[in-house]
């Protein structure tokens, strides 16, 4: 027998939102940082309406797969940095 997780509250997943956009700042790169931050709200906006309590788990599940990927993806960034900066970021 299967136990399914109960959903998440709004505070969580409030919570895992803020830990995307913060988690997406760790990015040295502006094109992956800027991209990260708009696939963690378009993410967030579709599944926002999804009223089946075992889909908002199901969400909620994935969405913390995804941030600790995330993390791990912005250390390995970090470590191998290119030396060159994006047109973005330089300041004339």
């Amino acid at each position: 027998m299967t136990t399914v997780a109960p959903p998440p509250s709004r505070k969580q997943i409030l919570s895992l939102f803020r830990s995307f956009l913060r988690s997406s700042r760790q990015f040295s790169d502006y094109n992956i940082r800027e991209y990260t931050k708009r696939r963690t709200i378009d993410a967030f906006h579709h599944n926002k309406t999804l009223t089946n309590p075992s889909s908002v788990a199901a969400a909620f599940a994935d969405g913390n797969h995804q941030l600790q990927v995330a993390k791990r993806q912005a250390l390995v960034y970090h470590m191998y940095s290119p030396e060159v900066k994006s047109i973005m970021e330089i300041k004339c």
